[in-house]
């Protein structure tokens, strides 16, 4: 945590204070974070309502979470001096950012959102958030394949945790990654001499893809407080 993530600070910028009448203000008991008076130099969330007095300091600001389903040939990128970036395929006034990312010839679930606190919390990978695929391949599938693509290979110079792999077909398997390697899938299959022919997310962690088409979106702001 650190001084700019506090209601001090805020004060000092916002109403152009020193930081000695800033915690004047605030030992007073003159603010109010969220709608709850306070009297302590509090950590605040940029999603917050701020108010000295009865004047509103800055208004709180609604938060969005969008379970998005991503086309395939879309880079996830808001860049939008890149071709065919993602910003120019979101249907949203206000900017969206994607938490985590799908490369372009993949396609499947994106969280979209515009709170800032969900980046690491969901992507780090102590947080041990599962993330569910569906996986096409250009050969038949065989157990060799599926007890090492479970067990672990060594991509980009580490080897990668060991995961949750099943056969759902003969070409066509699941697998479950706690883990956000660039292009691991596609790199694992390669290690073994396979290419795939196909790559759909399905779910991140208690959110799921469910019956969305390509550029389809819903909220999921309940399943969010469970990441």
């Amino acid at each position: 945590m650190t001084f700019r993530n506090r209601l001090q600070y805020f004060l000092v910028k916002r109403l152009q204070i020193s930081n000695k009448k800033a915690l004047e203000l605030i030992t007073l008991g003159e603010c109010w974070v969220a709608g709850k008076q306070v009297f302590e130099n509090v950590e605040i969330q940029a999603f917050q309502e701020i108010v000295w007095k009865e004047e509103i300091l800055r208004e709180e600001k609604k938060l969005h979470y969008i379970a998005f389903y991503k086309p395939v040939g879309i880079e996830t990128t808001l860049n939008q001096t890149i071709p065919d970036n993602l910003q120019a395929i979101l249907p949203f006034e206000e900017k969206l950012f994607p938490v985590g990312r799908l490369d372009k010839a993949s396609e499947g679930l994106l969280l979209l959102t515009n709170d800032g606190r969900l980046f690491d919390k969901t992507l780090r990978k102590e947080h041990q958030t599962e993330k569910e695929y569906i996986v096409t391949v250009d050969k038949p599938i065989t157990e060799s394949f599926i007890l090492q693509m479970s067990s672990g290979i060594t991509i980009m110079g580490q080897t990668t945790l060991p995961c949750s792999v099943e056969a759902l077909d003969e070409h066509t398997f699941s697998i479950i990654l706690v883990q956000g390697l660039n292009r691991q899938i596609r790199r694992m299959c390669y290690k073994l001499d396979y290419e795939v022919l196909s790559l759909k997310r399905i779910r991140i962690d208690q959110i799921h893809l469910g019956d969305l088409q390509p550029n389809e979106y819903r909220e999921v702001g309940k399943l969010i407080g469970e990441l």
